[in-house]
């Protein structure tokens, strides 16, 4: 879509709607990364808005810079996200009928940017991630998105971000109100095929109800 703060790849629902999918790669990838997603989810009414990430990184994108200098880079793609979900939610799309979707640092700032954002989505899908700082998520975020619609996966066999760190940031969040669904793959850092049929169940059912 043209004149967002942030490059992307817009790929447009089959059947007419105000609903969109709005997608974070993961460090050293792009939006084209994840342009296989939508055929396999097939949801016909959902338009999908792939975003790259605003810094360069080797040959792909990142959304901000490697321990333990994360904090800048979050901030500032925070607020580009903000910018963006602002101009999609202003008249083309419903924020309540769309979804937040992230892997690895996308999945980061599922949590760090979705849970501080004023308008609360259908859904929010963190594949794969870890969250920066929970305590201060707890006291910075929207309240109103506690109960909201969250999922969580991880791979056990994860080495690039582990496992049990991110199992022990959703447990800290649950015991403090925030009501997660967190589900386990035998994977590395990856996403697997049971688990995407997953999330298309998912959201199918929260679009459904």
């Amino acid at each position: 879509m043209q004149n967002l703060p942030l490059d992307n790849i817009f790929i447009p629902s089959k059947v007419p709607s105000k609903k969109v999918m709005i997608i974070m790669h993961g460090r050293g990838d792009s939006s084209e990364g994840f342009t296989s997603l939508p055929p396999f989810l097939e949801i016909d009414e959902m338009n999908y808005l792939l975003l790259d990430a605003p810094f360069e990184y080797f040959t792909g994108l990142s959304w901000y810079q490697l321990p333990p200098d994360q904090l800048p880079g979050i901030s500032h793609s925070s607020q580009l996200l903000t910018e963006t979900l602002d101009m999609l939610f202003e008249e083309e799309f419903n924020a309540d009928e769309s979804f937040l979707f992230g892997f690895s640092q996308g999945s980061l700032l599922t949590f760090e940017f979705g849970a501080r954002y004023h308008k609360e989505l259908a859904g929010y899908i963190a594949v794969s991630g870890y969250i920066y700082d929970a305590p201060r998520l707890l006291e910075e975020m929207n309240p109103e998105l506690l109960d909201a619609n969250w999922l969580c996966t991880h791979g056990t066999y994860d080495n690039v971000l582990a496992f049990e760190t991110s199992k022990e940031q959703v447990e800290f969040l649950e015991e403090n109100g925030f009501d997660i669904a967190f589900k386990a793959y035998e994977k590395d850092h990856s996403i697997d095929r049971d688990e995407l049929e997953m999330i298309a169940s998912w959201m199918k059912k929260i679009i459904r109800n």
